[in-house]
C-alpha cells in the first residue's frame, strides 16, 4: 500500500524511482524553516541543543534495521527528537517471544511483518515524524538504497550483514551505526566515516593549536564569541572512523594497555563480542547451543581473541563465559533502554555536529552499570605538527 507516494509495507509505490529493478524508498522530509508551534512542541530539547540543531533533527531521514526491543528503544527516541523521517526495516514475523521485550506490538500482530505492526504505535508518538516500513531482506537492497537516507542503523544483526551494510553505507558516503543486545550486555559501534563537530568551552589563555589530538582526531578550526560575558572558544574537530570490518580485528589502543593495571579494565566482554562473531561465522548459526562440543568451540576463540588483544588470562574467567553464552540472543529492557538512549543521543549529536560523538565502539555490561568506549582502528603512524 502505497502513502504519500511512498514506500509502505514493503511495497513500493507506482511512481517509486527504481534501481537495479529494484524500488527505491524516497521519505518526504519536512522543509526546513521550524515552525512556532514545534518550537514549543521542542522547548526542552531546544534549550539544550539550539534551534539549528532542531532543524537538522527536523529534515533527516534515517533507517532502523530490526525491529525487536532495541529497535524499539532507538525508534521511540529519535521520534520524540522531532526527526524528519524514519524507515524501520524488517523482514521478519512477530512471535510470541516478542510480546515480552516491544511495547509497540501487542497478541493481535503475532504472525505479522515486525516493521509493519510497529509504525502505527511508532506513529502515535509524534504525528509530525514521517514513517514508512520495509518489509524487505536488507541483504537484498543495493548500496543505492542507502543513499536517501542521512543515517543508517542496524540492529541485532550477526557481523556478516553488519560487514555489507557498513560496506554500502561507506561506497554512499553515509555514516553507520550498529548496536546489538544480549542479555545483561550490549554494544554500540560507529563508522562515521569522517565528521566534523564543535566543542564550545570557556576560552584559554593557551592559543588552540590546529594538529592531530589522536591518531583519529584533528583540531580543524577555532573562533571565539561571547556570550553572558565571557568569551566562548568554538574548537571545530575532525574524527575519523573504520568499517567494522577493520575494528573487529584491530588492536586495542597503546593507552589502554600501557599498564598492568589499564588492562585488568578492559571488560571482557569485548573479547567475548569477537568470539561470538567467529563462531557464528564458523556454525553457521546465530547462538550457541548448551552442548559441550559448543562450549569448547567458543571457549577456544574466546582465549585467542583475548590473547590478540594482549590481556590478562585471569580477566576471562569461566563464570564470566558461562554468563555470556546464557544471555547471547535474549533481551533486557534496561539494557536496550541504556543502549537506545545512548545510541539515540549520539546520532541527535552527529545531526547537530555537536559534542565528541563514539569513538567507535561502546561496550556495556549491566553488572556493573559502565558503558566504557574503546577505539579500535588499525595501526597508524603518529602525525605530528600543524595542520596546513
Amino acid at each position: 500500500m502505497a502513502e504519500n507516494g511512498q514506500y509502505v509495507n514493503g511495497t513500493p509505490s507506482s511512481n517509486a524511482p527504481v534501481v537495479d529493478g529494484t524500488a527505491v524508498l524516497q521519505p518526504s522530509i519536512q522543509p526546513h524553516a521550524i515552525s512556532a508551534d514545534e518550537i514549543a512542541l521542542y522547548d526542552r530539547q531546544i534549550r539544550l541543543w539550539g534551534v539549528k540543531a532542531q532543524e537538522k533533527l527536523r529534515s533527516a531521514n534515517i533507517l532502523v534495521i530490526g525491529m525487536r526491543a532495541l529497535g524499539n528503544e532507538i525508534s521511540k527516541n529519535l521520534v520524540l527528537a522531532g526527526i524528519g523521517s524514519l524507515t524501520i526495516l524488517d523482514d521478519q514475523l512477530v512471535t510470541k517471544d516478542d510480546l515480552g521485550s516491544q511495547f509497540f506490538i501487542s497478541e493481535l500482530h503475532v504472525g505479522l511483518n515486525r516493521a509493519a505492526a510497529a509504525v502505527s504505535q511508532v506513529r502515535t508518538l509524534n504525528p509530525r515524524v514521517s514513517l514508512h516500513a520495509d518489509t524487505d531482506n536488507i541483504l537484498q537492497k543495493p548500496p543505492e538504497f542507502y543513499a536517501m537516507f542521512d543515517m543508517i542503523i542496524a540492529t541485532d544483526l550477526d557481523l556478516a550483514p553488519l560487514k555489507v551494510i557498513n560496506s554500502a553505507c561507506r561506497f554512499v558516503n553515509k555514516p553507520f551505526y550498529a548496536a546489538g543486545s544480549h542479555g545483561f550486555y550490549g554494544f554500540i559501534f560507529a563508522d562515521l566515516i569522517s565528521h566534523n563537530y564543535i566543542i564550545e568551552r570557556e576560552k584559554s589563555n593557551i592559543p588552540t593549536q590546529l594538529k592531530a589530538e589522536t591518531v583519529t582526531r584533528t583540531v580543524v578550526a577555532s573562533h571565539t564569541k561571547t556570550e553572558n560575558g565571557k568569551q566562548i572558544e568554538m574548537v571545530s574537530k575532525r574524527e575519523l572512523y573504520t568499517p567494522i570490518n577493520l575494528a573487529n580485528t584491530s588492536p586495542l589502543q597503546p593507552e589502554q594497555i600501557s599498564s598492568w593495571r589499564r588492562k585488568l579494565q578492559v571488560p571482557p566482554l569485548l573479547t567475548c563480542l569477537r568470539a561470538l562473531w567467529d563462531f557464528q561465522n564458523l556454525a553457521g548459526r546465530l547462538t550457541p547451543t548448551g552442548s559441550r562440543e559448543d562450549l569448547e568451540i567458543f571457549t577456544t576463540l574466546a582465549t585467542e581473541k583475548h590473547k590478540e588483544l594482549q590481556l590478562p588470562t585471569e580477566t576471562l574467567r569461566s563464570e564470566f563465559l558461562r554468563s555470556f553464552l546464557q544471555n547471547v540472543g535474549s533481551e533486557i529492557a534496561p539494557v536496550t533502554a541504556f543502549l537506545g538512549g545512548q545510541l539515540a543521543q549520539d546520532v541527535i549529536n552527529v545531526l547537530g555536529q555537536r559534542e565528541q560523538p563514539i569513538q567507535n565502539f561502546l561496550l556495556f555490561d549491566s553488572d556493573d552499570s559502565k558503558g566504557p568506549v574503546y577505539a579500535l582502528h588499525p595501526i597508524f603512524p603518529p602525525l605530528d605538527g600543524p595542520i596546513v
